[in-house]
């Protein structure tokens, strides 16, 4: 029973916390080395651990107590591997695990030596060494041991090798929950959520890093309904969400639109008291400015006590984005009057509200700014974002002189802002050859096909619409599928083009012929032009109302309250036809259509449309 005299920590070593100061630690010292404890090697080992595990910046005292130790025990080199492997010089792990290996007293490394030098490994993303520490642990006979092998799969996942996590997990005959959840976390993080999620269900215990890390998994994996679906049953579950998922939830939510489910998620976090970090303040902006509620956005902005670049950034994005250039570029000033250095992402914001705006002048001068002020070599984007803005404004013969004068290759972001300025400004010529330079780089690109094919389409050369299309069928390039996505009561409703699938169809089919009457009446005519060709006009009429998006509008007027904004998110860019239709719906039921596109927002009101007809 000796043996545990030592295991509950001495009064003096427990006054070691996190917040503990060095001048503190030095007093607590003294005090330990004034009685004598420090003689004690288990003693001074749980000091020296204290010291390294409570605060990361303390690490340099813990070595300097250490050194001046006298016979450190196993447990006092493994608290140092383990805290290094968690701090930002993962390396000094390796300086410990050699101390045990050549100790004079005979020690030799046991399971939690290898578990905290495999984490130590991931933090380094070291395969070529990794291998070496497998065979050290084989060799000590510890391949089969939980912790290790948690600890390996830890490690592969780090180093993206799916297929030896599959490896190491497959060996365990029976692993426990603490594997299960690496596994899950580590098929999760990769994307393999299939079958993450078919060990999840198999668990028969869940702690929260197994929840979390499936609703991060589905996140990142742009499955965001099913994210929302499994932070509901961990709810329902009284499983406690952390910050990480959180930070999941709230993307999934911005990545649908799903605003009744971010303020939700917005409620739990402040019902549960969860520290408003500068991680999940930012994902909260981007979440309400990704739904296209800037206000609450901007006022989660302003109440955070903290804020860095990507805050700041975050919600100058989100202006933009919602067609508030003026306002976005007036952050921008507010932002480097606070001291904050604008990064590659602050200048893709500004350079978006400049065009948004058609400010063109602002825009060069910004992105000027970027090499000139701020040694920011641009990037693809932010040339796209400046071809953008020439387009827009009609600029277009300066449009392509700046494609011609960039530095490296245009790519498809810089000739795809073309075409449909083209299309506008009706300069065929242009658009046909930037939409040929988009099929050069990219054969398969749907979107360079269906615009050019449009641009035949509005001059009526049924010839070139015809081979456009032929040649799309040849090359077996397939339009990208129309869908919309309405959130009605929490609920999340895709809708497809021509889709009938849903329980509520017949009520939405009466309310899609309510709607053409109505327009005609104001006398809206459709622009058929688009819409193959070799159909009857009537016809065309119809299948441009059954389009996913006028389906969603039609389904948020039977679903919605008159005075509730209905708000959709569309997979592909708005086209002319559902911009002008939409306009008017908004005026002849009086309602605020909200709408996200591939681009931007478009707040639709009594027959207007934010973007004024520039987008």
């Amino acid at each position: 029973m000796s043996s545990l005299r030592f295991i509950a920590k001495h009064p003096t070593i427990s006054m070691v916390e996190p917040c503990t100061t060095l001048r503190e630690l030095k007093q607590i010292h003294t005090q330990l080395f004034i009685n004598g404890l420090l003689n004690n090697p288990h003693l001074a080992g749980q000091f020296i651990a204290s010291i390294a595990l409570n605060n990361p910046s303390n690490l340099y005292y813990s070595n300097q107590v250490l050194d001046h130790s006298q016979k450190p025990t196993l447990f006092t080199f493994n608290s140092m591997i383990r805290a290094h492997s968690k701090s930002s010089t993962p390396h000094r792990s390796f300086h410990f695990y050699s101390r045990i290996l050549h100790s004079t007293d005979n020690l030799a490394p046991d399971n939690y030596t290898f578990t905290f030098l495999v984490r130590t490994f991931a933090q380094l993303l070291a395969p070529q060494i990794g291998s070496s520490v497998y065979c050290a642990l084989v060799k000590y006979g510890f391949e089969h041991d939980p912790h290790v092998q948690s600890g390996l799969i830890f490690m592969y996942a780090e180093f993206g090798d799916l297929v030896a996590c599959h490896r190491v997990f497959s060996s365990i005959c029976e692993p426990d929950l603490v594997c299960q959840t690496a596994m899950v976390s580590a098929c999760a993080k990769m994307g393999d959520v299939g079958f993450a999620r078919k060990l999840f269900d198999k668990m028969s215990q869940k702690d929260p890093i197994a929840w979390n890390a499936m609703i991060s998994g589905y996140a990142q994996c742009g499955q965001s309904r099913e994210a929302l679906t499994l932070f509901n049953l961990m709810q329902r579950e009284g499983v406690k969400v952390n910050e990480v998922s959180m930070v999941s939830v709230l993307s999934a939510c911005a990545h649908l639109g799903a605003l009744d489910q971010g303020r939700c998620a917005h409620i739990y976090m402040e019902r549960n008291k969860l520290p408003m970090t500068l991680t999940l303040g930012t994902a909260l902006i981007d979440m309400y400015s990704k739904c296209g509620n800037m206000n609450k956005a901007m006022e989660a902005f302003w109440r955070m006590k903290e804020k860095n670049v990507y805050t700041w950034s975050s919600a100058i994005g989100g202006l933009a984005m919602n067609g508030a250039g003026e306002k976005c570029l007036e952050l921008f000033s507010l932002m480097k009057q606070d001291g904050v250095r604008p990064n590659e992402v602050t200048f893709v914001s500004v350079l978006r509200g400049c065009s948004v705006v058609g400010l063109i002048e602002e825009g060069r001068k910004h992105f000027a700014s970027m090499s000139e002020v701020y040694g920011i070599e641009p990037q693809l984007e932010h040339y796209g974002l400046m071809v953008d803005l020439y387009g827009r404004a009609g600029r277009l013969d300066e449009a392509l002189n700046f494609i011609n004068g960039m530095p490296v290759r245009p790519h498809v972001g810089a000739w795809g802002a073309l075409p449909n300025a083209c299309k506008i400004y009706k300069n065929m010529e242009m658009g046909e050859l930037a939409s040929r330079k988009i099929v050069e780089i990219e054969a398969k690109n749907h979107g360079a096909y269906v615009l050019l094919s449009n641009i035949y389409a509005d001059t009526k050369d049924w010839d070139r619409v015809s081979n456009v299309r032929q040649t799309m069928n040849v090359k077996g390039v397939r339009k990208q599928p129309g869908c919309s996505v309405i959130e009605v009561g929490g609920e999340v409703h895709e809708f497809f083009v021509e889709d009938k699938s849903h329980p509520r169809y017949a009520e939405i089919q009466v309310m899609l012929g309510e709607i053409a009457k109505r327009l005609k009446l104001l006398g809206y005519v459709a622009n058929t032009n688009p819409v193959l060709f070799d159909i009857e006009e009537e016809d065309k009429e119809d299948a441009l109302c059954m389009h996913s998006e006028k389906i969603a509008i039609a389904f948020g007027l039977i679903s919605l309250g008159p005075d509730v904004p209905i708000r959709i998110v569309k997979n592909l860019r708005v086209c002319w036809d559902y911009h002008d239709a939409t306009k008017m719906i908004s005026k002849a039921f009086n309602r605020e259509i909200i709408v996200r596109d591939r681009n931007r927002f478009h707040h639709f009101r009594d027959g207007e449309c934010s973007c004024k007809g520039y987008w």
